[in-house]
């Protein structure tokens, strides 16, 4: 990072930089009022090396179209343990009806640990699906 602002701000880019330099190609073209400015920019001298050299620091439209794909591959990934707390849920309660198929006496304490086995196992899957929610909207 120390490097890049060392390149981008040495003497002589200030020295031989203007406000053309710094706009935007495209907004430089179009505007009619700075024809001279317009055809200095596009003139091959030093200025206009420099120019290439600092139009590498700024953010394109490709790198925003990475970055939104990283967020929903992340939150995909992110959502995987909602699959996980189906799992759970599932095993909780399966095992609910082993346990009273095997002692019919202990309905009521079974269904109780029953109980709080399927809300740790849905929390961990609510909590799942906020991370993505996280990763898709605050990120």
């Amino acid at each position: 990072m120390y490097a890049c602002a060392k390149f981008v701000s040495t003497p002589s880019l200030v020295r031989a930089g203007s406000r053309a330099i710094y706009r935007p190609l495209s907004a430089a073209v179009v505007s009619d009022s700075r024809k001279a400015e317009t055809a200095s920019l596009l003139a091959p001298t030093a200025a206009a090396q420099q120019l290439v050299a600092l139009r590498g620091f700024q953010t394109s439209a490709v790198s925003r179209d990475v970055d939104t794909a990283a967020k929903f591959i992340g939150a995909g990934a992110a959502t995987v343990g909602v699959a996980g707390s189906g799992a759970g849920i599932g095993t909780v309660f399966g095992s609910l009806i082993i346990g009273y198929a095997r002692n019919p006496s202990l309905k009521q304490q079974l269904f109780s640990y029953a109980i709080l086995g399927f809300a740790l196992s849905e929390a961990m899957g609510l909590f799942c699906l906020m991370v993505a929610f996280l990763i898709l909207f605050a990120m």
